[in-house]
């Protein structure tokens, strides 16, 4: 018998159209949604501290469970009070289950039914990763909310490989419910790759499980924009109105409104804290690289309409020539600039739902980033 989450609830508060605005509740705090988590793979979002964090008003974070478990693994966090503790971070986390990585980032030695075997990125130590495993290391993490253990398969898949990647997913799905002890959240994760069928019958099956959300995976690996809507359309409609709705691992300002728009909740991605750390920052003009010539001598902030600390005090001459020396600080300042832009995202995002004016934002972010 699957255990129910008795610390997560989630309750919608306004709506306009497809897009809507929520919060969600977990022992760690009250989550406003639609909401971005940044990304702290390695129990740190790369170049800012905890407390600069919740500066930014950075509401949840997300963990890496496959990093995690590789190093420094999950009983000894767990000994030291959980990931919570262990971080210094006392809002919430979710995590995932660390199959992407296994994927990507590991020697993937074989996948069937059972789980994946793998040998680590780290010292080619051979591992086996279970549904159940999966579970098992984040419920010793401690975790706000955990992901199951999926499939993610690669962009181009054959169908008939995709086909093969939702069954198992879904049985993976199942033996997750199975597995989970705690009163912890657990999301299940849809997948189907770019085949509207495959999408909508992977979203049916994982909706009908008693998750307390449900994700979208297997998105936003070269698939490009327009087949990340089209996969969204077929499946948002089939999810539950009454759960979250996370898409992982996305994504750019127009990813993110264009999913908004399409009814999605919850996002994650690298793109604000990696950027930053070469050189790119995300305005409200749009895109732009300090290390270009041209901002050498420019006494201007990034983003003159801009609050945040970087651009509150320095100027793009200092920010390039802090990357152009290769000095830490401006990986810092560049960070906190990104991660403030995308955090004043959401809050705008949530703001103009309430608002009613949900689509005037969204055509700006779009005419701003239409790569």
């Amino acid at each position: 018998m699957a255990m129910q989450c008795s610390s997560f609830s989630f309750e919608l508060t306004s709506s306009q159209e497809n897009a809507r605005s929520g919060v969600f509740h977990t022992a760690h705090g009250s989550v406003e949604t639609p909401v971005f988590m940044p990304v702290g793979t390695q129990a740190t979002v790369k170049a800012v501290t905890p407390e600069v964090l919740m500066s930014l008003n950075a509401r949840i974070i997300l963990s890496n469970t496959y990093h995690l478990h590789m190093r420094p693994g999950e009983k000894l966090i767990a000994s030291l009070g959980g990931l919570h503790a262990f971080m210094a971070w006392n809002r919430p986390i979710l995590t995932d289950s660390g199959g992407y990585q296994a994927f990507s980032l590991a020697r993937l030695m074989k996948i069937n039914d059972e789980g994946l075997y793998f040998s680590s990125h780290l010292d080619g130590s051979r591992h086996l990763l279970t549904p159940e495993k999966a579970v098992e290391i984040q419920e010793d993490l401690e975790s706000d909310i955990m992901m199951c253990l999926d499939e993610c398969v690669a962009y181009p898949s054959p169908r008939e490989y995709v086909d093969t990647s939702v069954q198992r997913t879904t049985l993976w799905a199942k033996r997750c419910l199975d597995a989970r002890k705690s009163a912890n959240a657990l999301f299940g994760i849809t997948q189907g790759g770019v085949y509207p069928d495959l999408r909508v019958r992977s979203t049916i099956e994982i909706s009908s499980l008693p998750f307390d959300g449900i994700a979208i995976g297997g998105l936003s690996v070269g698939e490009g924009h327009d087949l990340m809507m089209d996969a969204l359309d077929v499946a948002v409609p089939h999810m539950p109105v009454n759960k979250p709705r996370y898409l992982m691992g996305v994504g750019t300002p127009k990813d993110i409104v264009e999913a908004v728009a399409r009814g999605v909740d919850m996002f994650d991605c690298v793109l604000p804290t990696r950027n930053a750390r070469n050189g790119m920052l995300f305005t409200r003009k749009g895109k732009i690289t300090v290390k270009q010539a041209r901002y050498r001598n420019d006494p201007k902030p990034p983003d003159e309409d801009c609050g945040c600390y970087t651009c509150r005090n320095f100027s793009l001459a200092y920010l390039r020539h802090l990357y152009t020396s290769g000095e830490i600080l401006g990986s810092i300042l560049n960070t906190i600039h990104n991660l403030y832009f995308y955090l004043e995202l959401m809050s705008d995002i949530r703001h103009s739902i309430r608002e009613k004016n949900f689509h005037d934002l969204r055509n700006q972010i779009k005419e701003m980033y239409d790569d």
